[in-house]
């Protein structure tokens, strides 16, 4: 198990550091009824809520592979999941999601803004932000679409290869106790999956129609509260 509590320990200060981008300002605003934060401020949120929430995107993929050699080859998962391999897996995910959240924030940079700029949101969030520049924006909008698949598209196509695998592998235990004891071992990690994309899909679907405010403002709730909120209940449980 020492694998996945390296894991978890991430996903866990990835969650932490996740949420503080956003809920400490948040409380402040409503504390002193003020719905201000500066340029700068903005972007320091920006780097940062898309550091930690790619990270956990990365997180989550590597915990599949994790449960993948767990299940489909465990005689050898000391020697697979070595604390080498583990530790470069980390070190990866930590590096790329770092190189990502400044590419998009020093593209953000070059862009001009109006003098008042208001943004639909409780967080100061990428796609809101390139939308509401007053400069050319074609360059911006390629970036988020072409990393959308990088880093969207390509980590949930590795977390559904890894499952077919282990649902392949299931399939193959005689005894239904054996097979219900595998998949417990990985339904607490399908759960945070479940959430983290259904929320994230939430968002950029209610961002796409600017016009909704509300439902944007219930989609970013949900992706940067509630989710966090309920990764550490879920293992918790099943720990």
């Amino acid at each position: 198990h020492e694998p996945m509590f390296h894991l978890l320990s991430n996903l866990s200060l990835g969650d932490i550091c996740f949420t503080s981008t956003a809920i400490p300002k948040m409380l402040v605003n409503i504390q002193t009824q003020s719905r201000v934060i500066t340029y700068k401020g903005c972007m320091t949120q920006i780097y940062f809520f898309l550091l930690f929430g790619v990270l956990d995107d990365f997180l989550l993929t590597v915990m599949a592979y994790d449960r993948f050699v767990a299940i489909c080859h465990p005689l050898h998962y000391t020697v697979i999941m070595n604390p080498r391999l583990c530790g470069l897996l980390l070190l990866v995910s930590w590096i790329m999601s770092a190189l990502y959240a400044l590419l998009q924030s020093l593209m953000v940079l070059r862009l001009s803004f109006c003098t008042v700029v208001k943004i639909p949101h409780f967080v100061c969030e990428l796609n809101q932000m390139v939308q509401l520049a007053c400069s050319d924006t074609f360059l911006n909008n390629l970036a988020m679409y072409l990393s959308a698949v990088l880093l969207a598209v390509v980590p949930f196509a590795g977390i559904l290869y890894s499952y077919s695998k282990i649902v392949s592998c299931i399939r193959g235990i005689p005894s239904v106790q054996g097979k219900y004891k595998a998949f417990s071992t990985c339904a607490s990690h399908l759960s945070v999956v479940f959430l983290f994309y259904c929320t994230v899909i939430g968002v950029y679907l209610s961002s796409a129609a600017t016009h909704i405010t509300h439902s944007n403002a219930v989609a970013s709730v949900m992706y940067t509260v509630v989710t966090p909120m309920l990764n550490p209940i879920i293992y918790r449980i099943k720990t």
